[in-house]
């Protein structure tokens, strides 16, 4: 449904949007699409994709589908698929995703593990 070959996310596919003067706390687990504009700490499930708007504040463990981060992060992030960090992007914590681009300006501040998950595991459990 999404892929790094798509230029925008169309709003209406989203299950879930977190506004921007909107504040969670606690563990977010959803089946859909998700939009965040505003604050989460906690964590952050989905099968699908999540969108971390420009000003999103986000304080969780984040683990989807796709995902496209433009925010700021603090935390580990887990991506099965492609993740997009955007040049308004800060993250602080490790990344394992399967592909990842990261736009001129964006910062991630951690360990990043890209590939597919059996590359993604240590050279002596892969055989």
């Amino acid at each position: 449904m999404f892929n790094r070959d798509q230029k925008e996310f169309n709003i209406k596919e989203a299950e879930t949007i977190i506004g921007p003067s909107v504040k969670v706390k606690g563990n977010f687990h959803g089946q859909g699409n998700i939009i965040i504009e505003g604050q989460v700490e906690g964590s952050i499930k989905t099968d699908k994709y999540l969108l971390v708007g420009e000003k999103a504040e986000i304080t969780a463990s984040i683990e989807v589908g796709e995902a496209k981060i433009a925010g700021i992060v603090t935390g580990n992030i887990s991506v099965k698929g492609y993740l997009e960090i955007a040049a308004t992007a800060k993250i602080n914590g490790d990344i394992n995703a399967h592909e990842v681009s990261i736009e001129k300006g964006g910062v991630v501040n951690g360990k990043l593990t890209t590939g597919n998950e059996k590359s993604r595991k240590p050279a002596e459990e892969i055989k």
